[in-house]
């Protein structure tokens, strides 16, 4: 009876094994979700590693659009680019954007979007506000986030954030500089967003550096999100005060607004503004001839004429038919900027997000890049680029070096 049982015992054990081991079967990622790529070697052999799966965040619909869009094809050339050389280390990116609409809760839930489809790396988001609010989940996820262009300062709140772009306070103290030490004005005026922290950033040290430089804000006149039409108070106390150039520290759309109710009130001063401005020759239906002579603040000129940056441009409008912006500049360097850092810290992608995020915010600290928006980028425990601004001028409907 014993043999009996036992033998019955070892039969079903040998059966539970066996149906086991059969029935396994290679788990299969989630759609888009952490897959096997093959990646060609410098010998020509393939070898198969775990792609680094990166995401974006930004507005591709909405009033913000120019800004999403030009960053995700210049991210996706990027990627490109970088894959066809055979990825980092020998290991593929597959990158996936969102739409965020250039607001907060849709950021969220886009980047809640990119976490099922197993995100490692963020390169978002576009624009400040969404960044505020993806930058509390990032730092929960302990997750590595590089904005190319999310200005404020808040949005690297936290060690695992670093930016591309320069922060508001940068762009409003080197607007007031650029201003003074050109000589352009002594009488300025500006219109602001005061429900905005990028205008707002930008606007207050733009006026405590406007007195290091001995110019005089005649008139600072603010809008908020609910009232962003109508512009003509604003522009005639500007007018009426003798403002000679209208700092402008908002994003195109407003300033479409203000430059085509400036030209009925027959009142023509310098407009001068910051990475915001760029993608106004871009707004339909507007008369991009009242933008002749508009200047901002930007690391970045198409028409620059390095090498580096005339393939890219080269590139870009052979594939979008557009010349890229500044935004587009920034999330080009965002892609090889993570590339550097992920190489430089040798994390892989079998790593936890944390592991990752841990590696390479110690590569960024000690590293320095030279992209399209400037050479010899370096970034400190603030997680803010240091860099060269410099200014373009709008001329004949197309973006030129005003240095």
């Amino acid at each position: 009876m014993k043999k009996r049982l036992f033998g019955l015992l070892l039969t079903l054990s040998i059966m539970i094994v066996s149906l086991a081991a059969c029935g396994t079967k290679e788990n299969k990622p989630k759609d888009g979700g952490n897959q096997e790529g093959q990646v060609q070697n410098n010998d020509g052999n393939d070898s198969s590693a775990k792609k680094f799966y990166i995401g974006g965040i930004g507005p591709i619909t909405g009033g913000a659009a120019v800004y999403g869009q030009h960053v995700m094809n210049a991210a996706q050339i990027a990627v490109d680019e970088i894959n066809a050389a055979g990825g980092i280390n020998g290991t593929l990116i597959e990158f996936r954007f969102e739409d965020d609409e250039h607001d907060p809760e849709k950021a969220v839930n886009a980047y809640n979007t990119l976490k099922d489809w197993n995100m490692q790396i963020l390169m978002g988001t576009v624009t400040s506000n969404p960044g505020n609010a993806v930058k509390e989940e990032t730092n929960a996820d302990n997750m590595f986030m590089l904005t190319p262009s999310g200005s404020a300062p808040e949005v690297v709140q936290y060690p695992n954030a670093f930016q591309v772009c320069f922060t508001d306070p940068n762009q409003g103290a080197a607007s007031a500089i650029y201003i003074g030490e050109k000589g352009l004005a002594k009488k300025v005026a500006v219109i602001y967003n005061s429900s905005d922290v990028y205008s707002t950033g930008i606007y207050e040290k733009f006026a405590q550096e406007a007195k290091n430089q001995n110019l005089e804000i005649v008139t600072a006149e603010a809008f908020t999100n609910d009232s962003k039409s109508d512009f003509s108070v604003q522009i005639q106390k500007a007018k009426d005060n003798g403002a000679e150039l209208i700092f402008l520290p908002i994003y195109y759309e407003e300033a479409t607004l203000i430059l085509t109710q400036a030209a009925n009130l027959d009142y023509k001063p310098l407009f001068f503004g910051c990475d915001g401005l760029d993608g106004i020759l871009g707004v339909d239906n507007f008369d991009t001839s009242l933008a002749e002579g508009v200047m901002l603040l930007t690391p970045f000129a198409a028409d620059a004429e390095d090498e580096k940056t005339q393939k890219f441009v080269a590139k870009f409008k052979a594939a979008h038919d557009v010349v890229p912006n500044q935004f587009a500049a920034d999330a080009y360097d965002a892609i090889y900027i993570i590339k550097a850092a992920i190489e430089k810290s040798g994390v892989t992608p079998d790593m936890t997000v944390s592991e990752i995020c841990e590696g390479m915010k110690t590569a960024m600290l000690e590293m320095s890049f030279d992209g399209l928006t400037g050479a010899g980028m370096t970034w400190g425990e603030s997680g803010e680029v240091n860099k060269e601004p410099m200014a373009v001028i709008i001329k004949d409907g197309q973006y030129v070096s005003a240095d």
